[in-house]
C-alpha cells in the first residue's frame, strides 16, 4: 500500500488558493504534489511521472513543503523560503535577539498585529513558519534543526 497520495489538479488548486490568499506570493505550485496520511505535503519535479510508483511503498518523496490544515497551511523551513521570496503579506522580520529565541525553539511575545501562520524571516534568511496568536509567536522549528 502506498503511503503517499498524488494530489490531482483540483487538490493542487486548493493548496495554491490557500497560498495565494495567505501570503499573496508569486509562487506557483508547478510541481507534482504528494500528501501523506498526516497531511504533510511533499513537492517534486513533474518528471517523477516518468517512474511507475504503483509497486513501491513510499513514505516521503521530494521536498517536505508543509502541513495542510483545514483551510490553512504551515510551511516547512524550505517551503517558507520558496514562498517567502515573493510573499507580500503575513511574514515577520525578526531582530537579532528574537531570531536567537526563534532558532532555540522558544515561543515568545512579540509586538505584531499578525495572526495565524506566518513566515519568519531574519535579514535575508527564512527561518520557517510560526503561528501568531494574540501577540505570541509559537515556534515549529524541529528539535533537530534548533541552534
Amino acid at each position: 500500500m502506498q503511503q503517499l497520495k498524488i494530489l490531482n489538479s483540483k487538490e493542487r488548486k486548493k493548496i495554491q488558493k490557500i497560498l495565494d490568499s495567505r501570503f499573496d506570493s508569486d509562487f506557483k505550485l508547478n510541481y507534482e504534489v504528494f500528501m501523506n496520511p498526516k497531511n504533510k505535503i511533499f513537492i517534486i519535479t513533474k518528471d517523477i511521472s516518468k517512474i511507475d510508483l504503483n509497486e513501491l511503498r513510499i513514505n516521503s518523496l521530494g521536498m517536505y513543503f508543509g502541513v495542510l490544515y483545514e483551510n490553512t497551511i504551515r510551511l516547512s523551513i524550505e517551503g517558507s523560503e520558496i514562498v517567502g521570496k515573493t510573499a507580500k503579506k503575513n511574514f515577520l522580520e525578526l531582530n537579532d535577539r528574537d531570531a536567537d529565541l526563534w532558532m532555540s525553539g522558544q515561543d515568545f511575545e512579540i509586538d505584531s498585529n499578525l495572526s495565524g501562520f506566518i513566515i519568519i524571516k531574519h535579514n535575508n534568511y527564512f527561518l520557517g513558519c510560526g503561528k501568531m496568536v494574540s501577540g505570541k509567536l509559537y515556534n515549529y522549528v524541529p528539535k533537530e534543526r534548533r541552534a
